[in-house]
């Protein structure tokens, strides 16, 4: 094969065949479950088509010149995240064609909004009769993958196709890092195959290093959650909600992606505060539970899909339960201060910008791992709040009382000071893409 100076190195693909054989085993036997699931929900059979290589048509470009980058976000988080970026490359490529994947529903559903459905689609299955069709039929000049998705399988295809395959905004969890760690030897080979690895933080990049990567390909370029900007878009849903929520009614604490053991910690702050309580449960499917949790408070749970349907003002006993996927970003403009779950709980926590964005006061529990340096430097910018159980209510009192002006220029200030990602991953990205008209 021609070897051109935007490709890199081959190398080989150790243990493929045993991976392709576990991974059917694993699917082998999981398949009853897999199969009840789908015959019971719809969702487990959304998106089964593109798994198993069947290329929609909706996302074949009519054009051959047509230059192609296929970028991979696994959910919600990466998608969002992934936003700015897609922008970027849009603005800087204007010809080209810009192809988004995604593993879970609720990503997809997501980024069909974001980007529009003709260039959405399912990850395949790590098989090379499913990930083959699609190299064939888009002819990807570059494959982006967000944080740490790495499949054996799609990165041998695309070495061996010669297509360029880059690992953009990646980090290595607290929880992770140790089980890559004692897996190297397997890392490595599978690390060697990238072009870039461009890590959120200097530690990530360590930690991607000595996980196996080789140093050649890894930069520092910053987390592109920061350059995600916060607007409230005029959606049905936002006029619905403006009167009732932007008023001189209560404040507003919104607990985000909260967890089993969370909710109640924070009923007990709406039973001796008086705010508007919002819940928005990471995990949809526990709306009922939730819901039977502030009933036994002493409270009145008001489902969101239910209340859009009717609105009204919220009433003081009732609690607002986000039981919809994919509202929680907007909602969080709505909130005088915000509480971010999974944190509370040993759950890793999840993302404190999200509500940051709005200029909101952010509390958030002791348990942050999977947003360590965020939490860090929001908590030594004064716009985050850590606490816990004990103090829990004290904290929602502070916060709620700490929004003002001031408290939204510290949140702006901060997002400046530390944005920037998205060009220098632009940048880079760039660098491995062929002037366009080049075959490879």
């Amino acid at each position: 094969m021609l070897a051109l100076p935007w490709q890199c190195a081959h190398g080989d693909a150790p243990m493929m065949i045993l991976y392709s054989f576990l991974l059917s085993t694993a699917l082998l036997l999981s398949s009853p479950v897999w199969l009840w699931r789908m015959l019971r929900q719809g969702r487990y059979r959304e998106g089964l088509r593109d798994r198993l290589g069947i290329v929609p048509q909706r996302i074949l470009s009519s054009s051959e010149q047509q230059q192609t980058i296929w970028l991979h976000a696994v959910s919600v988080g990466e998608t969002v995240a992934a936003a700015g970026l897609v922008a970027a490359l849009e603005a800087a490529l204007p010809h080209a064609r810009i192809l988004v994947s995604t593993t879970t529903p609720t990503g997809q559903r997501i980024a069909r909004e974001r980007f529009g459905p003709d260039r959405v689609f399912f990850f395949p299955l790590d098989f090379a009769f499913a990930v083959r069709p699609y190299l064939r039929a888009l002819r990807p000049s570059l494959v982006i993958l967000m944080e740490s998705e790495l499949w054996p399988r799609m990165l041998v295809e695309c070495e061996r196709a010669g297509i360029p395959v880059a690992v953009v905004n990646a980090r290595v969890s607290d929880r992770s890092f140790p089980r890559y760690l004692a897996l190297r030897r397997l890392w490595t080979p599978l690390l060697r195959k990238l072009c870039l690895l461009l890590a959120q933080s200097p530690q990530d990049a360590d930690r991607w290093i000595r996980i196996g990567a080789p140093t050649t390909i890894v930069r520092t370029t910053g987390n592109l959650k920061y350059d995600s900007t916060a607007s409230i878009a005029e959606t049905p849903l936002v006029r619905l909600l403006r009167p009732y929520l932007h008023s001189d009614q209560r404040p507003v604490l919104l607990a985000g992606s909260t967890h089993p053991g969370e909710e109640e910690l924070l009923l007990r702050c709406a039973a001796s505060t008086q705010l508007q309580l919002i819940f928005a449960p990471r995990h949809p499917q526990r709306t009922a539970q939730v819901a039977d949790l502030i009933t036994a408070a002493g409270l009145n749970p008001i489902l969101l899909s239910h209340w859009r349907l009717a609105p009204a003002p919220l009433q003081p006993r009732q609690v607002l339960v986000v039981d919809t996927v994919g509202e929680l970003a907007v909602l969080y403009g709505f909130a005088t201060a915000a509480f971010v779950g999974g944190s509370l709980v040993p759950a890793g926590g999840h993302n404190p910008l999200e509500p940051a964005r709005f200029g909101i006061p952010v509390l958030m529990g002791q348990h942050a791992e999977n947003f360590r340096d965020i939490a860090a430097a929001m908590q030594a910018a004064g716009i985050l709040q850590r606490t816990d159980p004990a103090s829990l209510c004290a904290d929602v009192s502070l916060a709620l009382a700490a929004a003002s002006v001031a408290h939204a220029a510290s949140a702006q200030a901060f997002f400046q000071q530390h944005g920037g990602a998205t060009k220098r991953t632009l940048d880079a990205l760039l660098s491995l893409l062929p002037p366009m008209g080049e075959t490879r």
